[in-house]
């Protein structure tokens, strides 16, 4: 069910509809009014417009950065299941030839 919010960014009041929480969308507007309000402390000479962008592209290389480290971990977790599933196969290996070799043992105690 979709939340509308009535949001302040960048001084400007937004009426934003997201299926998210309210406390969720407050929460990412409220970072976004920080990371505004910090890129045009340090420059204080730039536009609205160009604060914005900055704030834009500065998101967007952190969403490129957490895409590309998903998709290591996504690799990394299927080599893990990939070894796992080998190592769970080389120890039923190894417990039937325990069960093999337990068996040769005891025919030959029997023969004895």
């Amino acid at each position: 069910m979709a939340n509308k919010i009535r949001l302040t960014v960048g001084g400007i009041e937004y009426m934003v509809v997201s299926d998210e929480n309210e406390a969720f969308v407050r929460k990412i507007g409220d970072d976004l009014n920080q990371k505004l309000n910090d890129i045009k402390r340090q420059n204080h000479y730039l536009s609205t417009t160009m604060v914005a962008v900055l704030a834009a592209l500065d998101y967007s290389e952190q969403l490129a950065k957490s895409r590309q480290e998903c998709a290591q971990l996504t690799q990394q977790l299927k080599t893990a299941v990939e070894d796992a599933a080998c190592a769970r196969l080389d120890g039923e290996e190894a417990r039937r030839e325990i069960e093999r070799l337990s068996g040769e043992i005891r025919a030959l105690r029997n023969g004895q």
